[in-house]
């Protein structure tokens, strides 16, 4: 059975000697002094380790059941979700007002880390929650937020977000689902949507759906779409349950990954429903869900690449195959253990040095999160937008391919379900595709956010680079030869790739379209690479204050040094990509596929 073991020590390390968080001037940073921060990731740490993680493999082969209307989670998912409820971790990071904790973005998804890496399928439903509940926060009206926010800050309702049809995904301006206006303001909506993650279910006594429509009457395509809160139970005047909404769970799709969390059909007939926002314009309250939801899939992407690593690594120190070359390493027995081999050290390597790097770009982007936010940042607030489909789309396709190679290394054993590695493989892979497919993020990273308020943000995060580059260089000679050079080198190939497009996107946008995804994995690189001059740089600091832990920093210098030199010079490559251009991306007819 996999094992999970919690990283607090490496997100302490990337909190406090990295990010300098309790250094910030960032509202309510000042409090995350590294003892306080240690209790609550220590705290979750015993919940994934000992709570989620033991459930992990009981949801993915009991999955959930449908029976007369009725979604049944898999065993043990209720009694976890009433621990998480009375811990208080549904609402760590919501205001005190509709009693949450209101502590930083930052820690929340810290420990979000730890509990979906523990079981993604579980953390879905307070995730997804989480998302909704934000959405109202952001675009309700006190009475709505009154109404709906202190159930589910603490999950004992939870939330959903509805926006696919069978028809349409991706082109949301095709939607079918309506809301007609009734006199007292409220909309019947009625409509089928699809994919709709914890849908139904019976963990929670009421449901609020954030359901996207079309208000009869209203303009065709996306500009018509208005978003609604939908209950499953109607709430009566001082906040009792009253009767059943009309909408119904039809289905629980069969899945690949994430069997434990009900992934459901909704039809939606005639179902009292309630404006969230202004009337057509749903897409911006929905984003507001989305960009949140987005920021937590790269952290699943993260999660579960590490949780694999995790697992192959002690596989690797476990099973004996083979001599090593350069002599025996287990002279006393039959063979030498997986770890001794470069091929499999390679992988291991390149699983290690992503999932530490990614972990620091995520825990970076949360606090971009917290500034635009808690301190009103404009500047914080454009580079995260910038960075969201970058942190979506490249480490949730890094990450699964991580969860393969951390296959790979049990070889036929991980293709066999009794060892569990295929449910990392098969929960990561879903990644990738929702929250946006990652060939739309890189589509809205090259198509909208570099022009963004006048490539400003993009000119911003290149300047970054290079002070930082320029600030941190000349004071050693190894620091300056394994980090600084490969980031300068790397962050010259990603702006030639945004120089390339803004002169050959303008003539033929498919020159621009067509090296999208190269520029998105691009973009990650240089972001991890950032990291990694970052955490090495404070790395080299504490071996020079003395450190007594010189383990710990020798091998983060070294992990980096691995990044910088096996895994970054892919920005050349994607580089060479990109210039050659569209013309033989698009060189055939359809009729010769």
């Amino acid at each position: 059975m996999p094992v999970y073991n919690a990283p607090t020590k490496d997100m302490q390390f990337v909190l406090h000697e990295v990010l300098n968080v309790s250094g910030s001037d960032i509202p309510g940073y000042s409090e995350l002094e590294p003892d306080f921060t240690g209790a609550v990731l220590e705290e979750a740490g015993k919940v994934a380790t000992n709570v989620l993680h033991p459930l992990n493999t009981i949801g993915d082969t009991e999955g959930c059941r449908l029976e007369n209307g009725v979604v049944y989670t898999p065993t043990g998912f209720k009694h976890a979700f009433a621990q998480m409820k009375e811990g208080g971790w549904t609402g760590l990071d919501m205001p005190e007002e509709f009693g949450g904790q209101n502590m930083p973005y930052v820690i929340g998804s810290a420990v979000a880390e730890m509990f979906s890496a523990s079981n993604q399928a579980f953390t879905m439903y307070q995730g997804l929650t989480h998302g909704a509940a934000s959405a109202i926060l952001a675009h309700g009206t006190q009475k709505q937020k009154e109404t709906y926010l202190p159930n589910m800050v603490s999950c004992d309702w939870t939330g959903t977000m509805n926006l696919t049809e069978p028809h349409c995904g991706t082109d949301l301006g095709l939607m079918r689902t309506k809301a007609e206006p009734q006199a007292d303001g409220s909309y019947k909506i009625s409509g089928q949507k699809i994919f709709i993650s914890a849908g139904e279910h019976d963990m929670a006594d009421n449901i609020i759906h954030l359901v996207l429509a079309k208000i009869v009457g209203g303009p065709e395509g996306i500009k018509g779409v208005s978003l609604f809160i939908v209950p499953k139970f109607m709430v009566n005047e001082h906040g009792s349950l009253g009767e059943r909404n009309g909408v119904s769970v039809g289905n629980i799709e069969e899945k690949m990954g994430i069997h434990g969390n009900s992934t459901c059909v909704m039809n939606y007939d005639e179902a009292t429903g309630y404006l969230l926002g202004e009337e057509h314009k749903g897409m911006r309250a929905m984003f507001t869900m989305m960009n949140e939801a987005r920021m937590g899939v790269a952290m699943q992407g993260l999660s579960q690449a590490d949780a694999a690593y995790q697992n192959a690594v002690e596989y690797a120190k476990d099973r004996l195959q083979g001599r090593d070359v350069t002599g025996a390493k287990n002279p006393d027995g039959p063979a030498d253990p997986l770890i001794v081999h470069p091929d499999i050290r390679r992988s291991l390597m390149d699983q290690k040095s992503f999932t530490e790097g990614a972990r620091a770009f995520v825990l970076w982007g949360a606090t971009m999160i917290d500034k635009a936010h808690r301190s009103g940042d404009d500047a914080a607030d454009g580079l995260i937008s910038l960075l969201t489909p970058v942190l979506k789309g490249f480490l949730t396709d890094e990450g699964y391919d991580m969860t393969v190679k951390a296959q790979q290394v049990y070889g036929g054993h991980g293709y066999i379900e009794e060892w569990g590695m295929s449910q990392y493989t098969r929960d990561a892979r879903i990644a990738m595709i929702y929250e946006g497919a990652n060939g739309v993020q890189a589509l809205d990273l090259v198509g909208r956010k570099l022009a963004q308020d006048g490539g400003k943000h993009v000119m911003a995060f290149f300047e970054m680079v290079k002070n930082f580059c320029k600030e941190n260089a000349g004071q050693n000679e190894a620091y300056d030869t394994a980090f600084i050079e490969p980031l300068k080198a790397a962050s010259k190939d990603l702006q030639a790739a945004a120089m390339y497009f803004m002169q050959s996107g303008t003539k033929n946008p498919n020159h621009a379209l067509a090296g999208s995804n190269d520029f998105m994995h691009m973009f990650g690189h240089v972001c991890l690479g950032l990291m990694w001059a970052q955490m090495a740089k404070a790395s080299y600091a504490a071996l020079e204050a003395g450190t007594s832990d010189t383990e710990f920093y020798e091998t983060k210098i070294t992990t980096g040094q691995f990044y910088m030199a096996r895994r970054l010079p892919a920005t050349g490559l994607h580089l060479t990509r990109i210039q050659s251009g569209a013309d033989t991306v698009m060189g055939l007819d359809a009729a010769s596929f």
